[in-house]
C-alpha cells in the first residue's frame, strides 16, 4: 500500500510503501468493537460499594412480635425497606476486566489503522518531532496540515519533546507506536505518524506477527513399510 509522506508545510514529498497486512486490510468491525468494549471495561476501577443489612448500625432484635397486633410482619430495623437500613442490591467492589485473545487484539489494531488509511485520515509527516518542547511549533504544524479535531500523533519511539509539547494542546495525544491502542485510534479523527512509526507498526503487527504460531512440534510423516 502507498502512503503519502508530507512535510510540516503540508506538501507531499514522496510515497511510502507500507505493509498491506497492517495498513491495507478490510477492517473487521466486529472485532474492533469487541476490542473497544474490552479496553473500556478494563479501565473501570469497580470501587463502588454500599453497606448490606449486616454492615449498617442498628439492633438485630425483632421490632415487634409476629402475631396478634394486626400489623405487618417485621424483622430487624436493618432491613432495606427501613430508613437507615442496608442496601438490598447495591454495588460491591469487583473487577469489570475482560480477557481478549492476542490475535484478535492485533487484528483490531490492524483494522483501525487500515480504516484510517482507507478514509484518508492517516498522515505520514516528515520532521514532525520538534527540536524543543514548543507547543506553538506543534500546533502550527497541525494547523498547516488542516487538523482541527481530535488527533493522535504516533512516533517510532518515545519522544520527550513531542510529548511535552502535545500535552498542552486540547484533543491531541502523542504516543509511541508500541503504546497504540484501539480506543485512542477509534476516538481520533486524524492519525499523524512518522515514518519510523509506520515501520514500527509493521514490525509489531505485520509479517510473522500477523498470525500467532501455536506451540507443539510439527507432525512427522511415517513411511509405510
Amino acid at each position: 500500500m502507498k502512503l503519502a509522506v508530507m512535510n510540516t508545510s503540508g506538501s507531499q514529498l514522496r510515497e511510502l510503501d507500507a505493509a498491506d497486512e497492517v495498513f491495507g486490510i478490510e477492517p473487521n468491525r466486529a472485532v474492533l468493537h469487541q476490542a473497544y468494549v474490552t479496553q473500556m471495561a478494563n479501565r473501570r476501577a469497580g470501587n463502588a460499594s454500599v453497606k448490606r443489612r449486616g454492615e449498617v448500625q442498628g439492633s438485630t432484635m425483632k421490632i415487634r412480635r409476629q402475631k396478634g397486633l394486626g400489623r405487618s410482619r417485621q424483622g430487624s430495623i436493618r432491613a432495606p425497606h427501613h430508613v437507615g437500613g442496608g442496601s438490598a442490591h447495591g454495588p460491591k467492589p469487583h473487577s469489570f476486566g475482560k480477557d481478549f485473545p492476542r490475535a484478535m487484539r492485533r487484528l483490531a489494531l490492524r483494522s483501525a489503522l487500515s480504516s484510517h488509511a482507507a478514509s484518508g485520515t492517516l498522515m505520514v509527516v516528515e520532521g514532525l518531532v520538534p527540536d524543543a518542547p514548543k507547543t506553538k511549533q506543534v500546533q502550527a504544524t497541525l494547523d498547516t496540515l488542516g487538523i482541527a479535531r481530535t488527533a493522535l500523533v504516533v512516533t517510532g519511539e518515545f519522544e520527550a519533546n513531542l510529548n511535552r509539547a502535545a500535552r498542552n494542546i486540547d484533543n491531541v495525544t502523542a504516543l509511541p507506536a508500541q503504546n497504540l491502542n484501539v480506543v485512542d485510534l477509534v476516538n481520533a479523527h486524524h492519525v499523524v505518524m512518522t515514518e519510523d512509526a509506520v515501520r514500527r507498526c509493521e514490525a509489531l503487527w505485520g509479517g510473522a506477527n500477523v498470525k500467532i504460531r501455536r506451540g507443539g512440534a510439527p507432525a512427522v510423516e511415517v513411511a509405510s513399510a
